[in-house]
């Protein structure tokens, strides 16, 4: 079976105080969802250390949104995977479609930083996803085999055997468009054969949540799919009712 997750990506939201009341709220609700889904949240760096307290003695685990390409030295600003380990993170979200339009990061970059979370024990959550253009250009099958490919294909299988995919639509988020649960579960279902062509019947066992507008609305219709295993939230994990109403959808 494969591991159902529901994972918060906080973004640049929360001061560190609203962040603590945020993850205490998750855990009290927690006990009300199923034991069987796993719930991440991740903060901002500057209160991972605050929230890990907050978590303490829940099963819900801490991630972080991103890490460093390299393990230390003068790189102004950046924060390393060995840093974020030791405030308790379990997993990092690497490749967000956020960082890769905004910040220019390249497969060159993630395999280093893949390198990197593996190094300090983190489980990476590895995004995946084709913009608007892509899409209506029928480019989206391309897209994710080749950020699958590039970075993903050079795990090893102990690496492959302890990796969260997360395909990210992003041609459906901010621009009114919507995607459906058959679409979320024909790119899915592409995305593990991708996997399969590279690991074999190891393809089974790997996660692959979805990024996309995912709410208590429409959670169950989403994970009702056969390849969909969670769901990557952004939005709807700043409020604790509504992020673990998205993982009662798996009991529906």
């Amino acid at each position: 079976m494969r591991k159902k997750i529901v994972a918060g990506n906080w973004k640049m939201n929360t001061l560190p105080a609203e962040g603590v009341v945020l993850a205490e709220g998750v855990v009290a609700g927690r006990g009300e969802v199923c034991s069987c889904v796993n719930f991440i949240v991740c903060p901002p760096f500057t209160h991972l250390s605050e929230v890990a307290a907050a978590l303490k003695g829940s099963d819900v685990e801490l991630g972080a949104q991103n890490c460093a390409a390299e393990a230390k030295g003068a790189y102004t600003g950046e924060v390393a995977a060995s840093m974020i380990a030791a405030l308790g993170c379990k997993y990092v979200i690497l490749g967000h479609s956020e960082r890769r339009q905004y910040y220019g990061e390249t497969s060159e970059t993630l395999n280093k930083k893949m390198e990197q979370a593996y190094a300090n024990g983190l489980t990476p959550i590895y995004c995946v996803g084709e913009n608007l253009d892509e899409r209506e250009a029928g480019k989206h099958f391309d897209v994710v085999k080749a950020q699958i490919e590039e970075v993903v294909y050079n795990l090893t299988a102990e690496q492959f055997a302890d990796l969260v995919i997360a395909y990210e639509p992003v041609w459906a988020i901010g621009t009114g468009k919507t995607a459906t649960a058959e679409q979320a579960q024909e790119i899915h279902a592409y995305i593990r054969k991708v996997l399969a062509d590279k690991f074999g019947a190891a393809a089974a066992e790997c996660p692959i949540l979805y990024g996309g507008s995912c709410k208590p609305s429409n959670a169950a219709e989403i994970f009702a799919k056969e390849d969909v295993d969670g769901g990557l939230i952004g939005g709807a994990a700043l409020k604790a009712e509504d992020f673990l109403a998205i993982g009662k959808g798996f009991e529906k």
